[in-house]
This record gives C-alpha cells, sequence and structure tokens, in this order.
C-alpha cells in the first residue's frame, strides 16, 4: 500500500507563513548587519551610548532651553531626542546609515519632538557654524580629519563633547574630563 502524504490546506498555509517570516526576518538581519558594516567603513562603527552616561554628560554640559545641539554620527539619535526632552534644546542628528536614521526618525516621531531633525550626510561636510553644541563619539581617525572643521566653523563658546576619545590639537580648549567606564567624556570650549 502506497502512503501519500499531502499537506492540509491550514497545514500549507502555515508552512508558507512560517517560510516568509523565517525569509523576511534572515533578509532584515542581513540588511541591518551591512548597514552597520558601511558605517563602520565610514569611520566609526554604531555604538550605542548607555542612558546613564548620556544623562551625566548631557547635565554637564548645562545645556540652555533653545539651543542647537549637533549630534555628529548620531547612530538611533539618543543623544539629541534625549537633551530635547530633558532640556528642551533643538537638536540635528548626522549620520550615513539610512536604517539608524529612519529608526531615529521614527522614534523622535513617537516622542512627539518636533524640534529634532536627522540628516542623512558625510560628517566631513556638515556645517557646524550655527550649532552651540557638538557632540561626537567617533573613532580617533575619524576625530583627525574634523579638527579643522572645528577649529573654522564652531563659533566662539561653543562647547564640544568628545564621548570616548580626546581630540588631538584642542589640548588647550579643555575645560572638563568625566572619567566613567567603558569611555571618559571630554569637554572643549572652542
Amino acid at each position: 500500500m502506497a502512503h501519500h502524504f499531502y499537506f492540509m490546506p491550514i497545514n500549507y498555509l502555515i508552512f508558507w507563513l512560517i517560510l516568509i517570516f523565517q525569509l523576511s526576518f534572515s533578509f532584515s538581519l542581513a540588511v541591518y548587519l551591512l548597514s552597520l558594516i558601511f558605517s563602520s567603513l565610514m569611520g566609526s562603527p554604531y555604538v550605542p551610548t548607555k542612558n546613564q552616561q548620556i544623562n551625566l554628560f548631557l547635565q554637564a554640559a548645562n545645556l540652555k532651553k533653545g539651543q542647537l545641539v549637533y549630534d555628529l554620527g548620531c547612530g538611533d539619535g539618543r543623544i539629541v531626542r534625549q537633551a530635547a526632552i530633558q532640556y528642551q534644546v533643538k537638536g540635528v542628528g548626522f549620520d550615513v546609515n539610512i536604517l539608524l536614521l529612519f529608526y531615529a526618525r521614527l522614534m523622535a516621531k513617537l516622542q512627539h519632538l518636533s524640534q529634532v531633525d536627522f540628516v542623512r550626510q558625510n560628517l566631513l561636510t556638515v556645517d557646524l557654524h550655527q550649532a552651540d553644541v557638538v557632540y561626537i563619539f567617533l573613532m580617533p581617525s575619524l576625530i583627525k580629519k574634523l579638527v579643522a572643521k572645528f577649529k573654522q566653523e564652531m563659533k566662539k563658546n561653543s562647547l564640544l563633547i568628545s564621548h570616548g576619545f580626546a581630540v588631538e590639537g584642542l589640548e588647550d580648549k579643555l575645560i572638563r574630563i568625566i572619567q566613567q567606564k567603558p569611555f571618559p567624556t571630554y569637554f572643549y570650549r572652542l
């Protein structure tokens, strides 16, 4: 006697739904990982800063309502979003990673933060003239490429916050260091 195996209609549907879900998940994961690799190749990997650290250095920055805060290499936008919520500042995050910018915009929309914006732009071409505060968490090799830009474009008395690495060439502008693990935070008054 021959045995014939066949899917009942509901089993067939479940099989295809599971297959589609697995393929969608695998594709999404691959796209996400490729976007992270792209960010790394462009100068800095995506490494999210912990909220406790963000609160500490935002408080130390002594932000004032209405100031303009730039985050170069903003990733998911948590710095400018947190600054906007806690200190009523305006914020602009710049990054090259489309997926992280999409997430940052989505979170800002869900948090009803109309005073923040996220822009896809190479950090080396961002105009810094209007910023009151510039935050970076970048690799030293990329920071070196930005030092001349900081000196030329940041307005007088603006604040540069570098989380993770000191900014070579601005030692005379250093006003504070917060020692914390895993990364210290450096404050420079331009």
